[in-house]
């Protein structure tokens, strides 16, 4: 198992002003980081950033989104899911610079987007085309994917791991998988602990983020995850388990995941206070 630490906390561009902050990171004893890619426009910072982790020592996972509309997978106008093919391979291109193991996040809509009805048949066929077109590419690339159902407030494509299993099966390509994030699953899944033994039967579970109920510190709501980590252990899982904690430091991201009061008195506090709890709920279950 692998503790990790999503670096949303504090930026969408990781730059050189947060190298002491990954210095903290290591310290205190992540394994590794989650690097946003959202500016596609230069791999060469990627390379840099990558070498800079390398140096201080913590491996690397990728979150990537789904800009807007021009670049959506599910749009009905072919050019837009070409726009989607032609981001994700810059998120790809960025991602192996920085020598990401995982491409997670939600990159099968925009957030915020709805149609006001369920997701369709034609919808889910055209992101799974999207998606088969991206995997393999990601795969060459050495990365493997965990995609995230998101909660109906966030979008409608994928909301509950039953959906998602369902969606890994239509995909069907080796190197796909599922992300299992426990702030997701307290809202969408009636039992959540079955919900993940379920992903996980299924062959598709490929990443977990720990996320408490308000997405402040881990441990301090109610969000079932030490019940989360003590089923992952039985069943014998050994990738990662990365924090995702928001603030109000992103505005764009703010908003479109309703964040408008803190959570947490600082983010030492979510990542100090955070990677004790994994560890111990972790030694805990053996």
């Amino acid at each position: 198992m692998k503790i990790g630490m999503n670096m949303l906390l504090w930026t969408g561009h990781l730059t050189a002003d947060h190298i002491p902050v990954l210095r903290a990171l290591k310290d205190t004893g992540f394994d590794g980081i989650e690097v946003p890619v959202f500016d596609t426009s230069d791999p060469a910072h990627y390379r840099w950033l990558g070498g800079v982790l390398d140096d201080i020592g913590l491996e690397r996972t990728i979150v990537a989104l789904i800009p807007d509309e021009a670049h959506s997978p599910i749009s009905p106008d072919a050019a837009h899911r070409a726009g989607a093919v032609e981001h994700l391979q810059r998120v790809i291109d960025c991602s192996h610079a920085v020598g990401g193991q995982i491409l997670a996040g939600p990159w099968f809509q925009p957030l915020g987007v709805f149609s006001g009805a369920n997701p369709t048949e034609t919808e889910l066929e055209r992101c799974a085309e999207v998606h088969r077109q991206i995997v393999p590419i990601a795969l060459a690339a050495g990365l493997t994917c965990g995609l995230e159902p998101l909660n109906r407030f966030e979008a409608y494509l994928l909301n509950t791991c039953e959906q998602a299993i369902a969606y890994g099966d239509r995909v069907g390509q080796p190197g796909f998988g599922i992300l299992y994030d426990t702030f997701h699953a307290n809202i969408e899944e009636k039992d959540p602990i079955a919900a993940l033994r379920a992903l996980h039967a299924s062959g598709w579970l490929g990443h977990v983020h720990i996320s408490e109920n308000d997405r402040g510190t881990p441990g301090r709501g109610h969000a079932q995850i030490r019940e989360t980590i003590a089923a992952l252990r039985a069943l014998g899982y050994d990738g990662w388990m990365t924090i995702e904690a928001f603030g109000r430091g992103l505005p764009e991201l703010a908003a479109a995941t309703r964040v408008w009061r803190d959570f947490f008195t600082s983010p030492e506090e979510v990542y100090t206070e955070g990677h004790a709890y994994i560890r111990d709920c972790w030694d805990a279950a053996a």
